[in-house]
C-alpha cells in the first residue's frame, strides 16, 4: 500500500487542478490569440507562470482509490489490478466476473 501522505498529495493535485482549470484556459486562450497585442500575449505568458506548478493537469497521476498504487491502474474502475480481481472474485462488481471459456 502507499504512504498515506502520497496518497494525500495527489488528492491536493487534483482539487487544485479543478480549482485552476478555469484561469489557466483562459491565460492560454489569451497567450495565443492572435488579434492580442505583443504585450498583452507576454502578460498573460507572465501570468501563466505564476500559477502553482500543481494546478498542471499533466502532474496527475492515476492511483488506486483504495492502496494508492500508481501501476495496473483501470480507469473504467478506479481500482489497481490488485483490488479489481479481489472485488471480482468476490463479487462486488456489477457485470464483472472471471473468463471462462
Amino acid at each position: 500500500m502507499a504512504k498515506q501522505s502520497m496518497i494525500q498529495r495527489e488528492l491536493k493535485r487534483e482539487k487544485m487542478v479543478a480549482k485552476y482549470a478555469d484561469k489557466r484556459a483562459a491565460l492560454k486562450a489569451a497567450m495565443t490569440d492572435p488579434n492580442a497585442s505583443y504585450e498583452e500575449q507576454m502578460e498573460a505568458r507572465e501570468k501563466f507562470n505564476s500559477l502553482p506548478r500543481n494546478s498542471s493537469p499533466v502532474r496527475l497521476r492515476n492511483r488506486c482509490r483504495i492502496t494508492g498504487r500508481p501501476h495496473g491502474f483501470f480507469r473504467k474502475f478506479g481500482m489497481s489490478r490488485n483490488k479489481l480481481r479481489e472485488h471480482t472474485m468476490a463479487g462486488d462488481v456489477p457485470g464483472l466476473r472471471k473468463a471462462s471459456w
